[in-house]
């Protein structure tokens, strides 16, 4: 059973603070300009999702996937791969049971 939450959204609205601290958030630069212009890009994103929120979708039957295909099951198949002596031949450093790279960690 799925539950639809209806938020007032027009209640939710982005000023130059939330913006601020967002980037502040996100470690990220944002000049006054792109202040200015994201404050009017997300209000106009979250006005437009406000619009999708009256519409009616008492008719609709919720999905959970946009295709209607079916997915396959692949048979489960014993498959010899990555066998140890195949792998430690490419090894820079000849040893029997597994890879020597230089040490990394003092």
């Amino acid at each position: 059973m799925l539950i639809y939450l209806h938020l007032p959204l027009s209640l939710m609205s982005i000023n130059k603070e939330t913006i601020k601290k967002i980037s502040k958030l996100a470690r990220i630069s944002v000049s006054n300009q792109e202040t200015n212009r994201l404050e009017k890009d997300l209000n106009s994103i979250l006005k437009f999702v406000e619009q999708l929120n009256h519409l009616n979708t008492d008719k609709i039957t919720p999905i959970s996937s946009v295709s209607n295909e079916v997915l396959t099951m692949n048979k489960d198949e014993i498959k010899i791969i990555n066998e140890k002596e195949d792998i430690l031949k490419n090894s820079p450093e000849k040893n029997e049971d597994y890879y020597v790279v230089p040490k990394v960690i003092e």
